[in-house]
């Protein structure tokens, strides 16, 4: 089987947009990218971030033994076709469906009417030609023309992927008939009721707009239950098949855990040990210790090995074994260890990924906020261990909660992609005291009970326990805080609204609180973040940055329908947000756009009793 490189994407691309199952649409390509069974371990590089390790193994199996870095080319200018120029990861063409562009053919790859037309030195220009075009007109002089996949496919929230099934939906069914088919359009604009499909042999054409809304039911098969990253085929599937179109964003969803690098242990060795014990559980020797530090040292593949020397870490190591050290790994609640650490009265200050300093709360919120931690570094875990498609999943770390994940490999995996982001954030921690005796309000328990009651509609339509995953109205409020001073942020720190990111921290537990937002900013680079964000969250910034965004949010410019919506009627997970007013890219908010509320933060049009802010 020939091999050619179509195109380039970034690592990290590989986790929240082109991972295993997911297309990718190139300029005249369509692929999917392959299962990992198909990947090359051995160009794969491990991450070590032994919480986010254990957490992935909870939900995966304890088979999980490394997260590692997808592949890349490391140096540029290499030759297209040299080994090194051909590393990265496998895809195939997908959909198999191709149409001609001048004579609107459409057929299957697989029947050898359309070649592949490599260009080993411009990938983007790789694609498939139709050799013996004829064009539109008739025109006998055969030619050839580009081939380009077609735009429509077929998917289910299982997470089966398939070719829409041409010849069935022309035909009305099963038929015997095989004719050429062809595809072509009529009137001036591009809707699907002027897409038309015709088979030359029966003369039958029809519409594509039958393919979508209610008439789809009829009209197109039940889901064959096809993974075709994986060369699996004929699995049993009860979902309905829904036509999707190439390129559109509910075709993948990534189901993705993240954490924070944080210091856990007093002793940086034992930190260190602590994050790299993969390295370091079969050394048996004083000497086997200085070889392995001299290569981790060298490689750079362990974040604070550098302080480590022979003598200290074998002692260590040697105590470890024996068991009278503790691991310091949490697996059934990620977050929890992340506040300690943020909330500490000692926060660390020098350790190699977690640099910071503490800073006041704005004075005008003094009685709200008890204080704010200023991130100055900071390196962020994630890993893909799965992914859905037509609808997102929700977003759990409790795998009983979730809606059920497509495969990222034939079998079990012992290894799952994964990447690393460096930068800088902010820190709020909430006064708990102001938050408790805010949530015990009357007022703010009938919102919450109204914000429940969509949330009971939202998962009951989508086959899920109703009575589970309600995150509880101080998640609501500390989530839409977050979003509005991202949006504030985002107009004076020098980033994209895109590129800042959210960690919310919320729990009700009387005996372990949590109430406070994380607002960061990362690059996948070693170097991180400029500092842009950092000097924001100074308290004579920060409480003009709060000001501002409590402002703007008092009035929406979809008001009074925005403060009016109602999650019970169209079973939704906001009440008064919008994209206006609230919401922010997916790739900021870590619930996407779900669970947020203004009316809980400042005064309304439709409710002036539950706002947390005294404005």
């Amino acid at each position: 089987m020939s091999t050619h490189v179509v195109g380039q994407v970034r690592p990290s691309q590989l986790l929240w947009t082109y991972g295993p199952g997911a297309l990718v649409d190139l300029p005249n390509l369509s692929v999917v990218t392959m299962g990992l069974d198909n990947w090359d371990i051995n160009q794969c590089i491990p991450v070590e971030e032994a919480r986010l390790l254990a957490a992935v193994r909870r939900v995966l199996g304890p088979q999980v033994d490394r997260l590692r870095v997808p592949p890349f080319v490391r140096e540029e200018g290499v030759s297209p076709l040299s080994a090194e120029g051909k590393i990265g990861v496998p895809v195939r063409p997908f959909p198999r469906w191709l149409r001609c562009v001048e004579c609107g053919l459409m057929s299957d790859i697989d029947l050898n009417l359309f070649k592949v037309k490599a260009n080993p030195y411009r990938p983007e220009q790789t694609r498939f030609v139709h050799s013996g075009c004829i064009g539109s007109k008739g025109d006998k002089r055969a030619h050839e023309a580009d081939a380009v996949p077609v735009r429509f496919l077929l998917a289910c929230r299982n997470g089966h992927l398939d070719d829409f099934p041409w010849h069935w939906f022309v035909h009305g069914g099963p038929s015997s008939c095989r004719g050429t088919l062809r595809f072509f359009e009529r009137g001036a604009s591009l809707q699907t009721e002027n897409l038309w499909v015709k088979c030359d042999a029966c003369d039958t054409a029809r519409s594509l707009v039958h393919a979508f809304g209610r008439e789809a039911q009829q009209n197109l098969p039940a889901c064959r239950g096809r993974h075709p990253h994986l060369d699996r085929f004929g699995e049993e599937c009860g979902e309905r098949a829904r036509a999707v179109l190439l390129g559109a964003t509910n075709s993948w969803f990534p189901v993705t855990l993240s954490v924070l690098a944080i210091p856990l242990a007093t002793d940086p060795i034992l930190q260190v040990l602590n994050d790299g014990w993969s390295y370091f559980q079969d050394v048996d020797s004083l000497e086997e210790t200085g070889f392995v530090l001299k290569t981790l040292k060298k490689a750079g593949t362990l974040p604070g090995v550098q302080v480590c020397e022979p003598e200290g870490t074998w002692e260590l190591i040697k105590a470890k074994k024996e068991g009278s050290l503790e691991t310091f790994v949490a697996v059934e609640d990620l977050k929890r260890p992340e506040w300690d650490v943020l909330t500490s009265s000692t926060p660390p200050t020098d350790w190699p990924q977690f640099m910071s300093r503490p800073e006041p709360a704005p004075a005008a919120y003094a009685g709200r906020i008890a204080g704010v931690l200023l991130l100055e570094r900071l390196r962020e875990v994630n890993a893909l261990i799965g992914y859905t498609r037509v609808e997102a999943p929700e977003e759990s770390t409790d795998p009983e909660e979730r809606a059920p994940m497509a495969p990222l490999s034939r079998g079990r995996p012992d290894w799952i992609p994964a990447c690393e982001v460096h930068g800088e954030g902010i820190f709020v921690r909430f006064d708990e005291h102001a938050v408790r005796d805010w949530e015990s309000v009357a007022s703010v328990r009938t919102r919450s009970e109204k914000l429940e009651v969509g949330h009971k509609g939202w998962r009951n339509a989508r086959g899920l326990d109703p009575g589970q995953g309600y995150p509880g109205i101080r998640y609501a409020m500390l989530h839409t805080f977050s979003h509005l001073l991202i949006r504030e942020l985002a107009l004076e720190c020098g980033y994209n609204a895109a590129s800042i990111r959210e960690r919310i921290y919320a729990s009700s537990d009387p005996e372990s609180p949590m109430a406070g937002v994380l607002i960061y900013t990362a690059a996948a680079d070693s170097d991180g973040t400029l500092g842009g964000l950092v000097e924001l969250g100074k308290a004579e910034n920060l409480g003009r940055l709060i000001d501002q965004a409590l402002d703007r949010a008092s009035i929406c410019s979809s008001d009074p329908l925005c403060s009016e919506h109602d999650p019970s009627v169209d079973r939704s997970l906001h009440i008064a947000s919008c994209h206006g007013c609230t919401f922010v890219a997916e790739t900021s908010c870590e619930r996407g756009n779900r669970y947020l509320d203004r009316a809980l933060l400042v005064n309304t049009f439709e409710c002036h009793d539950t706002a947390f802010f005294e404005m």
